[in-house]
């Protein structure tokens, strides 16, 4: 054998020796790493709303990176979506609304939810109730037996809706009174009369008003829902045991990030780079909540609380055992 074919045969060798051993190691894919994480690489599901900014501040500004993450976002279009494929391993973590997530940990005992850290919370006019400018209705009250147009029944936007009303001595039916409709839709279904009102959220609330001069008649986000926590993100308790260096690590980056968020200005830079509808005039015009930097159980028994009341869940829940705690 020349020199020549000694050198490729060994180089040959070389290389399967290489891809045996990395076989027997599970793979690039499954190595943990630098900074000991049981998985580098996870994929989030996310919204483009203005609810999930710090999400993307924390991909944008390296901060994920930073913890040995790399962060692989699947857009879904809320709770009813998220948490089949949360349930099917197809999603790691998953920004979604609590009423979502508490009624499905409800509802399926195999299903044990973990909240990562908490995403956003209401504020004032973030969720109203909009109709057109000429409708004769001037309160929720008058709205009573009315038609209204939701993003989801049986979900946050009839639940913040109700609430709101049942201090009018008004009590809203899930199937009679609420009608699906996606929110870029809602301004369209205002028009043609389809419905009578819509729970917007915003932007579309405040491009609903810029318009077609849509007025509001409640902010869904006073009152009994003032501050109200929205959404948040969850994985399985399953993916939180089996890999909770890997959680805490996505955890630590995104509450950095949403203590960065505080600045709005930041906030609505990033908005126009990654959520459609949402350009640099809608984004200095239209209203925030806010991105808590830690996770209260208190705050979130408030939400469990209310679903119960209006019977979305028949039972107190305790939220406290679906909290992840680093330490734990």
């Amino acid at each position: 054998m020349s020199a020549s074919h000694r050198r490729a045969a060994l180089g040959g060798a070389l290389a399967i020796a290489v891809a045996l051993a990395a076989t027997a190691c599970g793979g690039s894919d499954d190595k943990k790493s630098a900074n000991g994480l049981e998985k580098s690489t996870i994929t989030v599901g996310t919204m483009t709303i203005a609810d999930t900014a710090p999400l993307q501040i924390a991909i944008q500004k390296g901060l994920f990176k930073a913890e040995g993450l790399t962060i692989k976002t699947r857009v879904v279009s809320g709770g009813a979506e998220a948490i089949p494929l949360l349930k099917a391993g197809q999603l790691d973590i998953t920004f979604g609304n609590y009423v979502s997530l508490f009624t499905a940990a409800s509802k399926d005992p195999g299903f044990k939810p973990k909240v990562v850290a908490e995403g956003f919370q209401g504020a004032p006019k973030t969720h109203t109730l909009m109709v057109r400018k000429d409708s004769p209705f001037h309160t929720i009250k008058d709205l009573a037996g009315k038609k209204i147009g939701v993003n989801t029944k049986h979900n946050v936007s009839t639940l913040l809706v109700r609430a709101a009303a049942k201090p009018q001595g008004v009590d809203f039916d899930e199937d009679k009174n609420f009608v699906e409709i996606p929110p870029p839709n809602m301004e369209a279904s205002l028009k043609n009369k389809s419905v009578d009102a819509v729970q917007a959220i915003e932007p579309f609330g405040t491009q609903m008003q810029e318009d077609m001069g849509a007025r509001m008649v409640a902010d869904l986000s006073t009152g009994p829902t003032a501050d109200f926590p929205m959404a948040g993100y969850a994985a399985t308790s399953k993916f939180a045991d089996k890999n909770p260096k890997t959680v805490a690590a996505f955890q630590r980056a995104l509450v950095k990030a949403e203590g960065m968020a505080a600045d709005r200005k930041l906030v609505q830079q990033t908005l126009p780079t990654y959520a459609k509808g949402i350009d640099a005039k809608v984004a200095s015009t239209m209203s925030y909540g806010s991105y808590p930097t830690s996770t209260s159980a208190t705050r979130l028994q408030r939400v469990a609380d209310v679903m119960q009341q209006f019977g979305y869940i028949s039972s107190r829940m305790d939220v406290k055992p679906l909290l992840f705690s680093a330490s734990s």
